[in-house]
């Protein structure tokens, strides 16, 4: 079971309704020799995880494409570079519990600040939350909504 630390949580239990930036990780690249990107992917074994945490809902037919990007400015809006992008998830697809991605971090150069995109298309969402984290080693975990009974 991977160990989770909250300060690699981009979302937990983020509400999306329309396209959002989830919370930003600061990588301090300044502090590494005065460098301006940094290769966290080449650092091991260090996997993003997307959750369905709360099921969407939306009266049209609305697809949500995932995006791990990292940009020289905290709200990601100057260049940002994407480093992993998901294809459109149908708003069907997005119910709790639903796992959308566990991938191993891209090698490349990522800029100081790291954070998930997650693009809205065609309407809005009126309900639809998201965890996404950074952790060390994979596992094959179930992942269930919050306040779930298992028997």
């Amino acid at each position: 079971m991977a160990i989770l630390d909250s300060l690699n949580k981009f979302s937990d239990a983020q509400a999306v309704t329309a396209t959002a930036i989830s919370n930003v990780i600061d990588l301090l690249p300044a502090a590494i020799g005065g460098n301006v990107t940094t290769d966290i992917g080449a650092q091991g074994d260090l996997y993003l995880t997307i959750l369905v945490q709360t099921t969407t809902v939306s009266a049209g037919s609305t697809t949500v494409v995932f995006s791990l990007e990292s940009d020289s400015t905290a709200d990601l809006a100057t260049s940002a570079t994407v480093h992993w992008s998901s294809a459109a998830i149908a708003k069907a697809s997005l119910v709790a519990g639903y796992k959308v991605v566990t991938i191993k971090l891209p090698q490349g150069n990522y800029e100081r600040y790291l954070g998930v995109r997650y693009t809205v298309n065609v309407a809005n969402f009126s309900a639809g939350a998201f965890d996404a984290f950074l952790h060390v080693g994979i596992d094959n975990q179930k992942f269930y909504k919050t306040g779930s009974l298992i028997a």
